[in-house]
């Protein structure tokens, strides 16, 4: 892919991660008010939209240091963030609506969202062993 393309990533993350948090600030904070979700479940998606907005900037720095990095950790790294967030974020976002939503069998989605914090974790470790590894 081209740097372009990453880039068009990182800017659907981003944008995207202003809306959901937009929806989670005002849309869902009105079921908060209305009994119709917990805080717990507010907080959970505030969380998933902070992380994507957090890896949205991430991957365009990432972008920024492409050249000092060892190409296959690159890929991996920016391929890890993309996923991880997909993952963390989305399993979040899911997971604090699915009762209002009405499909509460979106439980089963738990363990996804550690799984996507671990991917995270692997995307910026292969970082900083892709700039180790440049010579």
């Amino acid at each position: 892919m081209k740097q372009k393309g990453y880039a068009l990533i990182s800017a659907i993350f981003g944008a995207s991660a202003i809306g959901l948090g937009a929806f989670g600030a005002h849309g869902l904070k009105q079921k908060l008010d209305a009994g119709l979700i917990t805080a717990n479940q507010l907080n959970a998606f505030d969380t998933g939209a902070r992380y994507q907005m957090y890896h949205a900037i991430a991957l365009l720095a990432l972008i920024a240091i492409e050249s000092k990095m060892n190409k296959k950790f690159f890929s991996y790294a920016f391929l890890c963030f993309v996923l991880g967030t997909l993952f963390f974020s989305g399993s979040l976002y899911l997971l604090s609506t699915k009762d209002l939503i009405g499909m509460p069998w979106l439980s089963f989605l738990g363990p996804i969202t550690p799984i996507g914090g671990l991917i995270l974790l692997i995307g910026w470790i292969l970082i900083g062993i892709g700039i180790k590894k440049e010579k």
